[in-house]
């Protein structure tokens, strides 16, 4: 029987998920900006955000698989510590979580009481979550996360392909640059829910990098028009 996954692993997934559109909106909004201040050939400007939704789609996907491999490693050496900790100094393990009980309030007794009954019903589970942050067996599958990305980056992408492209000449730059702009802040307010962050600072700082990106590249853009 497959195993279900658990509200945090789902929770990784969907964070690469909205990472994975964030960076697709901004990396291909600043190729194709980038591109339209140097040139205003249509069909440049588009293959130029192909190549980067393709190259990006990649990256991304890759990324977050080595990524996600590097922490579940991690967490794998934690677990393999901690079994050998509890079957050597097994004492020891009891009074770290008896201590970090009382420390956050709770009577000595209460706290004793309270790690006696669950290091008796899973003493790795207990002392892993109490020591290292994560539930044993918790971990979120590379393969997951790297399908996540590479399905939402050229999803994220195709906001500022399709504004560059469809719209006219004379207002696709600022037409791309009002698009991107809203995709972010959305993309950012995500990311605040996922992460208990700020929201107001998440979207600022989200939708800030986008238009320094977008500026910046737009720039550049112009000088290399400028002199080719």
């Amino acid at each position: 029987m497959k195993n279900k996954k658990s509200l945090a692993q789902k929770i990784n997934v969907i964070r690469a998920s909205v990472m994975g559109s964030n960076d697709g909106i901004l990396s291909v909004a600043g190729i194709v900006i980038g591109v339209a201040g140097a040139t205003t050939n249509t069909f440049s400007i588009f293959i130029s955000g192909i190549a980067g939704m393709i190259a990006g789609t990649v990256s991304m996907a890759m990324g977050e698989y080595v990524s996600v491999n590097t922490e579940s490693d991690s967490q794998k050496r934690a677990v393999m510590n901690e079994k050998y900790a509890l079957k050597n100094n097994y004492d020891e393990e009891f009074d770290f979580v008896k201590n970090k009980y009382m420390q956050s309030g709770i009577s000595e007794a209460l706290s004793n009481k309270a790690t006696k009954e669950m290091m008796n019903k899973d003493a790795l589970v207990t002392t892993v979550r109490e020591k290292y942050g994560f539930v044993v067996n918790n971990f979120t599958s590379p393969y997951d996360a790297a399908i996540a990305s590479m399905i939402s980056f050229p999803i994220g992408s195709i906001l500022p392909l399709l504004a560059i492209s469809l719209f006219p000449s004379g207002i696709n730059i600022i037409a791309t640059f009002i698009a991107v702009i809203i995709a972010l802040a959305i993309t950012g307010y995500i990311a605040a829910i996922l992460s208990h962050a700020n929201k107001i600072k998440s979207i600022f700082r989200n939708v800030t990098s986008g238009m320094l990106t977008m500026i910046v590249t737009y720039l550049i853009g112009l000088l290399v028009g400028m002199f080719s």
